[in-house]
């Protein structure tokens, strides 16, 4: 049977992950009666919940002869190690773009790294049936950016579908009847090439993902080069330098068939597999046999641009909550992470009980607190850092810099640029995106843009749309305000109270309730002033056998505002950490009594 490797890459929300549902269901993958989740690729609970796909997923349809192996990639920057090492196990690329917003950053980022392997594309135009969309106005928008990322003359000439994922047709001409998906087949056989590997060569495959399986232990996914794999033969691992990983024996071959995997007796070249019984070789490691000296070079991954500490949970609450709370566990969770993750890099801080982790962005390293609370684990967390580098040349001090898109309502742009601008960003381009929209483009800091996305939604009344993607290393642009409030700061430990509370909302807006444990130290809310304060929410009302005259007033709080975990991280000064626990998210300051607090203001005023 032929074989045809193909990922499928857009911006988030796009409809990636809905239109590999399509495929699975017209290829004849499921029965007719078969129950099927919504979204069937996005298997994780995150992923689930937040819409978005974290991990790439392998899935594989058999259609008319061909056998059609698709990865579904992730549709965020910050998860571009995943996206790099996924397109070295293709031979095309579906560009996935949607009709209203047309090709977004990530489209851009994912598209660049593909059109750089040389890889052919195929443009799908996606909500085509959308009342805003302009299909061909994105269609001009798609060839201009190609042009933009210097594509060949072949990967220009692409092929052009439109298409409604969710409705499951996809058409060569919007005049056409809208039945099903089988131009889509048809095109990903004609224009995406067979894999160009020779069967006849010594078995090799570099090593793309790598999970773990509760019965077969570690599983190493990639694409065989060349030659064929049967099972409970003899392999090697091999570092990329070309050294030597470990000598054992491929235990079980599985592939994709479906959204299962399959146990094969073997793997033959040009098909992708998942191997079975190696314990050290890991992602970007070559698999080959016994007698291979050379690795299979590995596409390097762009280096993190951000870190933040990871510490144990030291707060007078600490233990209650997770069981997982020793700076020795901590250390062996990351360190499995990394394994998999070559995105992602932990380092040990001069704290023996904290790690510096960096990675791609906010969102990746979020994802994987999120990850770890849920596991049980109890976390202090530091204020996000940017990694500055220095120039070989001049030694100028560089930081990274972001492209950022925002799409805001007319009446919100003025004060998205002002915003902007005070952070160090510039603005590129400006453009009416329709429906009463403009579309502005900047350059900032990555800097500048912590903390600044709840601003933004704020600014924006909850309507903007802010997408961030790295650009390049800049040279340093100064000073850049930070959060312009102090806290509200508890100075005593028990259990908040209703009253206490009422009486000090005129300080502030706070981010607990009543009958919250609390702690000397720990964040309650946000000041109205640029100090921090220090309050007594413990404080009841005082009793007395006079009565008043007339009735009380009732006690009646404001809401608290209820803050996600990126939210928190984006919000905390470089004095402050949030508490991560399994069910609960606070603030607090890094010293928790108040006389360590100015000791510690006073040595960084000095210094």
């Amino acid at each position: 049977m032929e074989i045809r490797n193909v990922a499928i890459i857009a911006h988030v929300d796009h409809g990636k992950t809905t239109l590999v549902d399509g495929l699975l269901k017209q290829s004849g993958t499921f029965r007719d009666n078969q129950q099927v989740a919504e979204r069937a690729m996005d298997s994780n609970d995150l992923e689930r919940e937040r819409g978005i796909t974290i991990l790439a997923k392998c899935t594989s349809v058999e259609w008319e002869g061909y056998r059609l192996n698709i990865v579904d990639t992730p549709g965020h920057a910050d998860f571009g190690g995943e996206v790099e090492r996924i397109l070295s196990m293709v031979d095309g690329v579906v560009v996935l773009v949607d009709a209203a917003e047309g090709p977004m950053p990530q489209t851009k980022f994912v598209t660049q790294k593909a059109l750089g392997l040389g890889l052919k594309p195929i443009v799908v135009i996606n909500k085509a049936d959308r009342p805003d969309g302009r299909p061909e106005e994105v269609l001009d928008e798609c060839f201009d950016l190609l042009v933009a990322l210097d594509a060949d003359e072949d990967q220009l000439d692409f092929p052009v579908l439109y298409a409604s994922a969710k409705e499951g047709w996809a058409v060569t001409d919007l005049s056409e009847p809208k039945e099903n998906l089988h131009p889509l087949f048809d095109l990903i056989v004609q224009h995406v090439a067979a894999p160009n590997v020779d069967e006849d060569a010594p078995f090799r495959m570099l090593v793309t993902t790598i999970e773990s399986n509760p019965y077969l232990g570690r599983l190493l996914t990639g694409r065989v080069e060349s030659g064929v794999l049967k099972t409970n033969e003899p392999v090697k691992g091999l570092r990329r330098e070309g050294g030597k990983v470990e000598d054992a024996r491929a235990n079980k071959i599985m592939a994709f068939r479906g959204l299962e995997r399959e146990t094969i007796s073997e793997a033959r070249a040009g098909d992708i597999v998942s191997i079975a019984g190696l314990v050290k070789t890991t992602v970007a490691d070559t698999i080959g046999t016994p007698d291979e000296t050379e690795a299979i070079d590995a596409q390097p991954i762009d280096p993190p641009t951000i870190s933040m500490t990871f510490a144990i949970n030291s707060s007078p609450l600490a233990g209650r909550d997770g069981d997982k709370v020793q700076s020795r566990v901590i250390r062996d969770r990351l360190m499995k992470e990394i394994e998999g993750n070559v995105s992602i890099r932990v380092e040990d801080s001069e704290d023996a009980d904290s790690y510096i982790v960096s990675g791609r962005g906010e969102l990746q390293l979020g994802v994987l607190i999120e990850t770890m609370r849920r596991e049980g684990f109890e976390l202090s967390i530091s204020r996000p850092r940017v990694l500055f580098r220095e120039d070989e040349t001049t030694g100028a001090t560089l930081e990274p810099r972001e492209e950022v898109v925002v799409d805001v309502d007319d009446e919100f742009s003025g004060v998205v640029v002002e915003k902007i601008a005070l952070r160090k960003g510039t603005m590129t381009d400006m453009r009416p995106s329709g429906g009463g929209k403009t579309r502005i483009t900047f350059l900032c800091p990555t800097r500048g843009l912590i903390g600044y996305h709840g601003e933004f939604l704020t600014d924006t009344r909850g309507t903007g749309i802010m997408n961030r993607l790295f650009d390049s290393y800049v040279p340093h642009k100064g000073e850049i305000p930070g959060r312009r409030n102090g806290v509200l700061i508890a100075n005593s430990t028990g259990k908040s109270v209703a009253f206490a509370i009422w009486n000090l909302e005129a300080r502030g807006f706070f981010f607990i309730g009543s009958g919250v444990d609390v702690y000397e130290g720990m964040i309650l809310g946000e000041h109205n002033r640029p100090n921090d304060l220090e309050v007594n929410a413990l404080k009841a009302k005082q009793l007395t056998n006079i009565r008043a005259s007339g009735t009380d007033e009732a006690v009646r709080l404001t809401t608290p505002r209820k803050m996600t975990l990126e939210q928190a991280i984006a919000y905390i000064d470089d004095d402050e950490l949030v508490e991560v626990t399994p069910n609960f998210i606070r603030l607090r300051k890094r010293h928790l009594d108040p006389h360590e607090r100015k000791k510690a203001s006073r040595t960084k005023i000095a210094s």
